[in-house]
């Protein structure tokens, strides 16, 4: 199993970088009538906007960098990697289907709802592929990266759930809808970097002998396994 390579961590710490970026300068360019708490990121790449293509380019990057992660994120999964993978195409979308000048765009919604849904899923895929108690069929395996594990990667995904919860509700009854929206784009934005770092780390642990092993086992002559190597297989994904 091939360990996340540095390139793949600085994608992944684009990611946010771009996002929040992205927003600050776009939004800074905009009359003063724009309120950030109020109004949405996808005001800021829509019809009207001044300098649309500063949050057009910006949204376009990250889907770009999840669409990476997703490539290389192999202690992720088969199902996580797609759907990070769908959360990338569909925030690319959102450029695709612009938010028009007056009323609102079924394709905008519908893009906007699946990256959102997507990249606050994906973590659970890892979790849910893992055995749920001690595994008798691998019993050398090594702990899986610490954002792998069952209840770290389900409560991120209902954290995220949560959050995608809030802005759906600032859509329709709220006046925050802006401030929801960014804190929940930031939160999926930051997740898949603190996988790529676990993932990471967890592999250099491995290459330097440090990975501890569930079950004892004997310490002369013994290797214990790539914590990224899923037990159910190889992951099949280059």
């Amino acid at each position: 199993m091939r360990a996340v390579p540095i390139w793949g961590v600085a994608t992944a710490v684009a990611a946010p970088v771009l996002l929040v970026g992205g927003w600050t300068v776009a939004g800074a360019r905009q009359p003063a009538g724009y309120d950030p708490v109020r109004d949405t990121i996808s005001e800021l790449a829509g019809h009207d906007a001044t300098d649309a293509w500063i949050m057009i380019t910006a949204l376009v990057l990250l889907g770009c960098c999840y669409l990476a992660i997703a490539a290389v994120l192999h202690a992720a999964g088969l199902p996580s990697r797609f759907l990070l993978a769908v959360g990338g195409v569909a925030t690319i979308a959102l450029v695709a289907f612009p938010r028009p000048t007056v009323g609102g765009s079924l394709s905008h919604g519908i893009a906007a709802t699946v990256a959102v849904l997507a990249l606050a899923l994906w973590p659970a895929g890892s979790a849910l592929r893992l055995p749920h108690g001690p595994d008798t069929a691998h019993p050398l395996a090594s702990q899986p990266p610490w954002a792998f594990r069952r209840g770290v990667a389900l409560s991120a995904t209902l954290v995220l759930l949560a959050l995608f919860g809030w802005f759906a509700f600032e859509v329709t009854s709220g006046s925050r809808t802006g401030l929801a929206e960014r804190v929940t784009a930031v939160g999926v934005s930051l997740w898949p970097l603190l996988a790529v770092l676990s993932a990471r780390r967890a592999h250099l642990d491995w290459a330097a002998g440090t990975t501890s092993l569930g079950p004892a086992v004997p310490a002369t002559g013994v290797v214990p396994p790539d914590p990224l190597l899923p037990t159910d297989g190889p992951d099949r994904i280059a």
